[in-house]
């Protein structure tokens, strides 16, 4: 017996048909059935969870992974692995159920060889286990990404076919086709009713992807009850609409049909193909069947009973593995993975001795590695009183970085002119339908899918970024989000990073953005004051691992410090630093700026420094980079003992009273924007020299009170 049994199960004490399909021989209903019922007992056993969809999907999940992906269990990380997306991530059991059975290894694991141990199932949804409640990658080898916000798989998927079409043509060689792998995708009504999932497939047609396939789970039920409630697209017109190949499947327990429908998948190359199964949620539950109770909840003892009864199964076995179901797994399935792999690590020991160059490329990207000699060629800024916008800036240093980082890519939604984002040097390139080497990447008005798309390219390993304005990061929080929590390097570029935008309004000056960008756990923020801070800022980003990052930049222009006569930009890698001190020792008041108010804090510090006053101003590009500082750095940069400080940025003030304290001033937006020329809006809302000098002279004589 494998794991926890009762009885002699075996693959001939079963029935040996499958719902009426007697094509389907007896060890595969069983592996089938093992996946149903382990779902089953998981969710019963914590209470918790959702066992209507793995029951439904077991016969179409098993048929793609014994049939068809190409995955080796003992090399999860094989980089030319088929990758499998379950965007509807509250049906994990099936998953966990998969990666159980198939054998997926966990070398790093110390208390277990595998990846997912029936002690994990058994412990499903509790602390500490691998198994929680939606898939989560880098928790659980063998979860490609994160799941659980409807259509965010389906959107990672769509980067993750991208990323396999670039990989092919930036490495591959004739007789060397080291990358060509393919994508599938299971999705549900839930994902379809998701916006981005539409977004994302657009841009899927649009580029022909004929390496991605999404398989959609049609089985009219979420919680509420049928779908008829609120859904009745025509969801195979509306994906032929996207030009992708759509194929039917009117029952998800044909696996003769899957395997076809499959098989056609992966011979049509000129489009992504969405394969619509026909599925009853529960399958096998007699009184939970085809109905809501089956989605979000434990089906209950009596309930499993009888859905085993119905499978043929011992009645009273919990997480029952019968004899030969694992054994069964890895003579197809991993046999084939295990020769694929093998071919492939030989296939590269050859490449490596006639592309040395490129396999070195590959090495360092599989293992997140910058390339040598990445930062050669960074611009530095000479002193400039009128200045650029830093999204200017950054424009240059992008491709600075980009053309001595070969799997750097990116682009925009449809901003590029705006968000300066647009690789320029030779070779750069558009990636396209057909030709897909290119290094821009044009999203489309598509912010939702921007992304997603991206963290799927970098969950593939390629540094990926995406831009467009500050006030449309709105449209991108949950992709944000979920590439923090998945500790990834995606780069997010927002321009136009204030009320500095003018004339086009409130509807385009953020606001709370910047608060909202702190705010995700993880997440380095940075709002660069000039030209040479964007350097620096791009020097942080560069060096980030395992955390995503977030560039805030200006629409208008803005001095380039002297830094002659300022500190030097470097301070930036620690997240604030003293950038100017009118005389040595303790400052009587301390100005804080950000981005392109750190100007403005310069212009009264030079006020201040007439009069008499030791006034220090400090850069404070970014919050969460200060916070990582030791206790004695930051307060040598903010002493305790000074407390008359103000903070000035154009933004919400909510947060800054951590930095300038109960003694201090915050000088921000506490309304929306308005319509006008920058000036007037800058004078409006009260960011000018006469507005802060008053604040300074506020605090300092409020210090000098409380100090009596």
């Amino acid at each position: 017996m494998d794991g926890n049994s009762s009885g002699a199960a075996t693959a001939t004490n079963f029935k040996d048909e499958l719902n009426g399909d007697p094509n389907t021989p007896a060890i595969d209903t069983l592996c089938i059935d093992t996946i149903r019922t382990l779902s089953m007992d998981a969710v019963q056993k914590a209470n918790s969870g959702h066992p209507g969809t793995p029951m439904a999907l077991a016969p179409v999940a098993y048929t793609l992974w014994q049939q068809f992906l190409r995955y080796d269990p003992d090399q999860p990380n094989w980089p030319n692995r088929d990758r499998f997306v379950l965007s509807n991530g509250h049906a994990s059991m099936l998953l966990y159920s998969l990666l159980h059975l198939a054998g997926v290894k966990d070398e790093a694991r110390k208390d277990a060889d595998l990846a997912v141990t029936l002690d994990d199932i058994k412990a499903f949804r509790q602390l500490g286990s691998k198994c929680p409640g939606h898939p989560e990658h880098g928790h659980t080898l063998g979860v490609e990404t994160t799941t659980g916000p409807l259509g965010q798989g389906c959107g990672n998927s769509v980067g993750m076919a991208m990323a396999s079409k670039w990989l092919a043509a930036h490495f591959n060689k004739p007789g060397f086709e080291l990358f060509g792998f393919n994508v599938y995708t299971l999705c549900g009504d839930g994902d379809m009713m998701e916006g981005i999932s539409s977004e994302a497939a657009s841009l899927a047609g649009h580029l022909m992807l004929g390496n991605l396939c999404w398989i959609y789970d049609n089985n009219t039920i979420t919680i509420e009850g049928h779908t008829e409630l609120a859904f009745s697209d025509d969801v195979a017109a509306r994906f032929k609409g996207y030009g992708w190949n759509v194929l039917h499947v009117g029952d998800a327990n044909d696996t003769g049909r899957l395997a076809e429908a499959y098989k056609t998948a992966n011979e049509h190359n000129e489009a992504p193909t969405m394969i619509v199964v026909n599925s009853q949620i529960g399958y096998g539950a007699p009184h939970k069947q085809n109905t809501a109770a089956a989605h979000g909840e434990a089906l209950g003892v009596e309930e499993i009973r009888l859905a085993k009864r119905h499978y043929g199964w011992p009645e009273d076995a919990e997480f029952l593995v019968p004899d030969g179901v694992t054994d069964h797994f890895d003579a197809v399935m991993g046999e084939r993975g295990h020769k694929l792999q093998g071919d492939w690590t030989d296939l590269l020991k050859a490449y490596r001795a006639k592309y040395p160059a490129l396999a070195e490329e590959l090495d360092l990207m599989q293992h997140g590695e910058l390339p040598k000699g990445w930062d050669k060629d960074l611009p530095v800024f000479p002193a400039d009183e009128k200045g650029m916008a830093t999204r200017e800036s950054s424009g240059k240093v992008i491709n600075a970085v980009a053309k001595n980082y070969p799997w750097m890519i990116g682009g925009s939604a449809d901003l590029s002119p705006s968000t300066k984002t647009n690789l320029t040097f030779d070779g750069s390139g558009s990636f396209e339908a057909g030709k897909y080497g290119g290094r821009n990447l044009h999203f489309g008005i598509r912010e939702h899918a921007m992304g997603s798309v991206s963290n799927g390219l970098a969950l593939c390993n390629l540094r990926a970024y995406g831009s467009t304005f500050l006030i449309f990061s709105d449209y991108m929080k949950p992709p944000m989000r979920l590439s923090a929590l998945m500790e990834l390097p995606t780069i997010f570029i927002f321009t136009h990073d204030s009320i500095g935008v003018g004339e086009d309004g409130p509807t385009h000056q953020p606001v709370e953005q910047l608060l909202t960008l702190r705010g995700v756990p993880g997440m380095v923020t940075l709002r660069p004051a000039d030209a040479n801070e964007v350097v620096e800022a791009w020097k942080v980003i560069g060096g980030l691992t395992k955390q995503p990052a977030s560039l805030v930049l200006s629409r208008q222009p803005m001095p380039t410090l002297d830094r002659t006569v300022f500190a030097h930009a470097s301070g930036v890698s620690k997240g604030a630093y003293v950038l100017a001190d009118a005389k040595p020792g303790t400052p009587e008041v301390i100005l804080i700026g950000t981005g392109s108010e750190v100007s403005l804090c310069v212009e009264v510090y030079e006020a201040l420094k007439a009069e008499g006053v030791a006034v220090r101003v400090v850069s404070m590009p970014s919050w969460e980079l200060f916070e990582q500082q030791d206790q004695a750095y930051r307060e040598s940069v903010l002493p305790p003992s000074v407390s008359a400080r103000v903070s000035v940025e154009a933004g919400s003030t909510l947060g800054w009273d951590r930095y300038v304290g109960s003694g201090g001033a915050v000088v921000g937006m506490h309304t929306f924007g308005g319509s006008a020329p920058i000036k007037a809006l800058m004078s409006k809302f009260g960011f000018t020299s006469e507005k802060v000098l008053a604040a300074a002279k506020q605090v300092m004589a409020k210090a000098k009170e409380s100090a009596k």
